[in-house]
């Protein structure tokens, strides 16, 4: 494959990320932040949490997606009743009053399976939770005797973060396996809550999806596609010596001088940043260069994403994880403002 060729390639799939999402814009209000991460996670392939409340329209947003990219979107509710098989199959009774088996929601598309919503994680058990992240890795399942291919699937998950009874916590080294926590937050602007109290095509859901243009991304090709992108993107010395202290100050913050209005540093972590996880803050980091139009790596792209890789992989000492979302956007801006980016911090 020539250059001339790759450099095509990068700006017709440019066209279409940033089609997919002008689409998306259309029928999801306030949410621009969330759409580009969305859009970077797609692009760099990795899974992805979602915070937010009940009814800030994540179900809207990820079944937009979903018909931007092409490929089956499917859907299971967390509930603490939910077994492991579940996902991989149902049975009923047939109108013969026999018993049936069907493939469940995991199977049911096949290698067509392109957004995986898994509504309330923290609902189901550890044991489903453990099916669900070896899916995840492996992007593939024996079942009825034969093996089931997934390699286009990426997983949404979010969590009751109100409710406490009945709920099993993801455990740190599961929410390792998600590159991206991405907030979906009540817009604040005032124009955009009273539309979308009164405009009554926003209490229309499916109807509203609908008018997102269906397979703007060729889902079954965003693999090969995410390799040509990493390996195009470059990174200079300095740069990659930038994004090291970066991960070195999420285990020692105080060794940066960070330090925090309300809790000790020192106290507050327990573990810093994953090597996969700086892994995955370069990749996406690539992943916003290229939709920036630029061929190399600058502070800027890593600041673009770095809450959001970094605040849910950060272990933090039991007695401050009531208090997770509020201090870990705290801790990540004050090392994003701590942490010096030295002059010569661009790719070659």
């Amino acid at each position: 494959m020539t250059s001339v060729s790759i450099e095509t390639q990068l700006t017709e799939w440019r066209d279409h990320a940033l089609k997919l999402e002008n689409e998306v814009k259309k029928v999801v209000v306030g949410q621009d932040k969330a759409i580009r991460a969305i859009n970077i996670a797609i692009f760099a392939r990795g899974h992805v949490l979602l915070e937010g409340g009940v009814g800030v329209g994540k179900t809207t947003l990820l079944q937009s997606i979903a018909r931007g990219l092409g490929g089956a979107y499917e859907r299971i509710e967390g509930t603490v009743d939910l077994m492991p098989n579940d996902l991989i199959y149902h049975t009923f009774l047939g109108e013969d009053g026999r018993p049936k088996v069907e493939e469940g929601p995991l199977l049911r598309a096949g290698e067509q399976l392109s957004v995986f919503f898994f509504n309330e994680i923290n609902r189901a058990r550890p044991q489903v939770h453990a099916l669900m992240l070896r899916v995840m890795a492996e992007r593939h399942i024996g079942a009825f005797k034969k093996e089931y291919r997934l390699p286009h699937m990426l997983v949404f998950a979010d969590r009751n973060q109100v409710e406490k009874n009945e709920t099993f916590e993801i455990p740190s080294a599961a929410r390792d396996r998600f590159m991206m926590e991405i907030p979906i937050e009540i817009p604040e602007d005032r124009a955009l809550r009273k539309a979308l109290m009164f405009d009554v095509k926003f209490q229309h859901a499916e109807r509203l999806t609908q008018q997102v243009d269906s397979g703007v991304l060729a889902y079954d090709q965003l693999n090969a596609f995410s390799d040509i992108l990493q390996s195009h993107i470059r990174a200079s010395d300095v740069l990659e010596d930038y994004a090291l202290d970066l991960w070195e100050s999420t285990q020692k913050p105080s060794a940066f001088g960070i330090q925090l209005d309300s809790v000790d540093v020192n106290r507050l972590i327990h573990t810093g940043a994953s090597p996969r996880g700086m892994g995955m803050l370069l990749k996406a980091a690539r992943v916003h260069a290229w939709l920036m139009n630029r061929d190399s790596l600058f502070p800027e792209d890593i600041h673009a994403v770095f809450h959001e890789i970094i605040a849910h992989r950060l272990v933090l000492n039991p007695m401050f994880e009531s208090r997770r979302t509020e201090l870990s956007r705290e801790l990540t801006n004050q090392i994003l403002a701590s942490v010096s980016v030295p002059s010569k911090a661009k790719a070659a």
